[in-house]
């Protein structure tokens, strides 16, 4: 087996749809993958495309974005490396619910529907991380429709602040780093907000001490000043 095929198994072993099973079985799954590559800003599929294949990312990241009824774009998730998208494909002849677009260089391995419905079959395990994962993804969107529903703007946005820092956050020398291209516009549409909403928000937080913005960057100088607004805290005196 070459050094490149041992990295993948490698990386194989770690993702979340192949939790427990063994190396003799990862060696058998991963020959009936295709690979595939996208540069940043392209879509490995679009919302309403045939849902015929199913994804594993290895390397990037991707956005899942959904255009609403009257037509608005909202940011749904940040896939990492590891995670699966595209998990509707497993339930059979269906439509993606949501577009997935690179946000840098993306490398994804792919399994056709009827492959992974023969995987489920052949490996009980693949369909119980399936289940999992599909659940774990009904959970999160209850979770946002609750905020969206209840809460007020400021908790909304550090909600997203804190689920992205834990999604992709990076310890660094001044506080955590949300390692991703993020924009004030993704804020807003993962918030249900304005941009004009967040920029003022995000400025007045920036005033405390709680975060740094820059271009596409998001700094969290402060996480325990962003958790207490998260949970309707008092602030510490610090922040």
């Amino acid at each position: 087996m070459s050094e490149s095929n041992s990295a993948w198994l490698e990386a194989l072993r770690h993702a979340e749809l192949f939790h427990n099973l063994s190396a003799a079985d990862l060696a058998k799954i991963y020959p009936l993958a295709r690979t595939r590559q996208v540069e940043r800003d392209a879509f490995f599929f679009h919302q309403g495309d045939a849902a015929d294949l199913f994804y594993v990312l290895m390397a990037g990241q991707v956005k899942l974005t959904q255009l609403t009824s009257d037509g608005n774009q909202q940011l749904m998730r940040l896939i990492q490396p590891g995670e699966m998208f595209g998990g509707i494909a497993a339930l059979g002849n269906a439509a993606y619910p949501a577009s997935a677009q690179a946000a840098q260089d993306s490398t994804a391995l792919t399994w056709h529907t009827d492959t992974i419905l023969q995987l489920m079959e052949t490996h009980p395990r693949v369909a119980l991380n399936t289940i999992h994962h599909l659940a774990q993804r009904v959970q999160e969107l209850q979770q946002r429709n609750l905020e969206l529903a209840t809460e007020r703007v400021e908790r909304r946005i550090a909600h997203v602040l804190l689920r992205l820092v834990r999604a992709s956050g990076r310890k660094a020398e001044t506080g955590i780093l949300i390692d991703f291209p993020l924009s004030r516009q993704d804020i807003a549409e993962m918030s249900g907000t304005t941009l004009y909403t967040v920029s003022r928000t995000l400025n007045a937080w920036q005033q405390k001490g709680l975060v740094e913005i820059g271009r596409e960057r998001v700094l969290i100088c402060n996480p325990h000043g962003l958790v207490a607004i998260a949970e309707d805290l008092t602030l510490p005196p610090h922040a």
